[in-house]
């Protein structure tokens, strides 16, 4: 049995931002787009990749990927996103389709919000004259609408956890972990909210409304970690807004997803060489690319990557996994001296893993059995022993030992 460390990101937003066409162009899925909000009804699920440089060419090897791929020295690991149907004011309270797209979002550990950065769509998702909408005021409501609906989960039973917290004399803070249970919430960021407020965690009847919205804000934000994608990046009015949206307390990154998509159906079909994430693009057969795909391609070339150095989805993706989650790479291997596995293939697997992990834990990531019988590790580098406390480094290669192994 493998333990898995998998994450699950959420790509949110309100209707007609090109949600879908983000999530389509990350994970290359069939999800419906279209320029109307409530185009997404149920939440799409797909794969998509984070990429990062793979370690066969420094160990100067060739290798066989089997759980993910290597294409020209960059290896693409998957990873699961779900792209959650438009959230429009008041959902909290059951407008729209309101609830049932929240409660999409307990799933995820991390959240893309997309946004139209060019300001061309209302606060309900409607079109509007491009510069007339505010997208800072989208991020405002998107944040109000999913402390609210956390709100109202923790409401009813408030007093009654609170009380209890006190006369058991334990906190609050493991009383709300086991509530929120179902969102996937820590008591070590319940902990961490109540102490960046400033509350009494022994005394939480004392808690007014204000603070118990102030705790559950801060809960939000430590445990449902969320970067801006400035999407549509390249229509005139959205620059402003871009720098009104960097003045805020989260990463932005400048997008296309239009031109995302483009270039990786363009891949698809064998017309251009192109990685998620590259900085250009060649084009491969010239001769079956038509005059208006060659404009077409050229004016993503200079609008967007000469511009901005990519298109932005496969940035928002890495960052999401590798700074908002804190994740790093581990490739294991069973044969040091050819960093293969027992079927010969050299560097096969690579993991993604949270940042912290010990030898021992990452052993149970590949199997209980092995985490179990766990002896010691092998640095492929230097060839040193690591211990089971010995905490790992992002691009390590390591050989696990296990009692098993050795009988």
């Amino acid at each position: 049995m493998q333990r898995s460390y998998s994450r699950l990101l959420g790509v949110i937003g309100k209707p007609n931002t090109g949600k879908s066409t983000f999530f389509s162009a990350a994970t290359l899925a069939a999800a419906d787009i279209a320029n109307y909000p409530f185009t997404t009804i149920k939440p799409n699920r797909g794969v998509g990749y984070v990429r990062t440089s793979c370690v066969h060419e420094e160990f100067k090897v060739s290798d066989n990927p089997r759980n993910s791929l290597c294409i020209e020295g960059t290896r693409l690991i998957p990873v699961e996103l779900i792209d959650i149907a438009g959230i429009v004011p008041g959902a909290w309270e059951g407008r729209g389709l309101g609830n049932q797209f929240l409660d999409e979002i307990r799933r995820a550990d991390a959240l893309i919000h997309i946004v139209d950065a060019s300001g061309g769509t209302d606060c309900e998702g409607k079109s509007c004259k491009p510069g007339e909408h505010d997208p800072l005021e989208d991020v405002q409501f998107l944040e109000r609408e999913i402390t609210m609906w956390m709100i109202n989960l923790l409401k009813k039973d408030w007093p009654k956890i609170a009380r209890t917290a006190e006369a058991d004399k334990k906190g609050v803070a493991t009383p709300l972990e086991e509530r929120l249970t179902g969102l996937g919430i820590k008591k070590v960021s319940i902990t961490e909210a109540i102490r960046r407020c400033g509350l009494n965690v022994d005394k939480p009847t004392l808690w007014s409304d204000d603070d118990f919205y102030r705790f559950v804000d801060t809960l939000r934000h430590i445990s449902k970690p969320m970067l801006i994608v400035a999407n549509k990046v390249d229509l005139p009015t959205a620059q402003a807004n871009l720098e009104h949206l960097k003045k805020l307390d989260y990463t932005v990154i400048p997008a296309s997803a239009e031109a995302e998509l483009a270039l990786r159906r363009a891949a698809e079909k064998q017309l251009i060489a192109y990685k998620p994430g590259d900085k250009d693009f060649k084009i491969l057969t010239p001769d079956k690319v038509s005059a208006g795909q060659s404009k077409a391609l050229e004016s993503i070339r200079e609008k967007i990557l000469t511009t901005n150095g990519s298109t932005g989805v496969q940035e928002a993706i890495n960052t999401a996994y590798f700074k908002m989650l804190d994740m790093i790479t581990i490739y294991p291997v069973e044969d040091l001296e050819h960093l293969a596995n027992h079927n010969g293939q050299v560097l096969p697997d690579a993991y993604l893993v949270p940042n912290g992990i010990t030898a021992r834990q990452f052993a149970y990531v590949i199997h209980t059995e092995l985490g179990e019988s766990f002896l010691y590790a092998v640095d492929a580098r230097n060839k040193r022993r690591i211990g089971e406390d010995t905490v790992l480094k992002d691009r390590d290669v390591i050989s696990i030992v296990s009692a098993k192994k050795r009988a």
